[in-house]
């Protein structure tokens, strides 16, 4: 069994891109390194919205990330940097990265919005276009 977690972020604003970006290369560098990782993809949608995709050993696994480092620093910028976030986990019997489809499945099925201070007014009900199903950028662990 292996651990699937996907989150949907999307900027509010322009401004905020540059040190979003720089927030996503550091929390990119650390999920390579850490412990329980196994595979993950970025896709880059329209509208400044940004999905990840990561499968992990276990929940256990997922949760020591997010709790540490360069993820930990992020996550309360982008409760004022996104008027759109939402997150959903699940566990699979293999450890390959479901596609975009599934994850938006999932997301519009079992996913949850995530706190941000400037909701839109589609924030809470997952209300969004379908993601792009192409142009994802592997994020390979790091291993060694």
């Amino acid at each position: 069994m292996a651990f699937v977690s996907v989150t949907r972020l999307r900027l509010r604003a322009l401004r905020f891109l540059p040190l979003f970006a720089l927030d996503a290369l550091r929390t990119s560098a650390q999920v390579r390194r850490a412990e329980g990782y196994l595979a993950g993809a970025v896709l880059n949608d329209r509208a400044m919205t940004f999905w990840t995709m990561t499968v992990w050993r276990d929940a256990a696994d997922m949760k020591r990330y997010i709790t540490d480092g360069s993820h930990l620093k992020a996550m309360p910028k982008l409760m004022h940097w996104c008027d759109e976030a939402s997150i959903t986990h699940w566990t699979t019997e293999t450890a390959n990265l479901p596609g975009w489809d599934e994850a938006d499945r999932r997301m519009r099925g079992e996913g949850r919005p995530s706190k941000v201070r400037y909701p839109s007014a589609d924030h809470g009900a997952l209300d969004y276009r379908p993601p792009r199903l192409t142009g994802a950028a592997a994020i390979p662990p790091r291993r060694g």
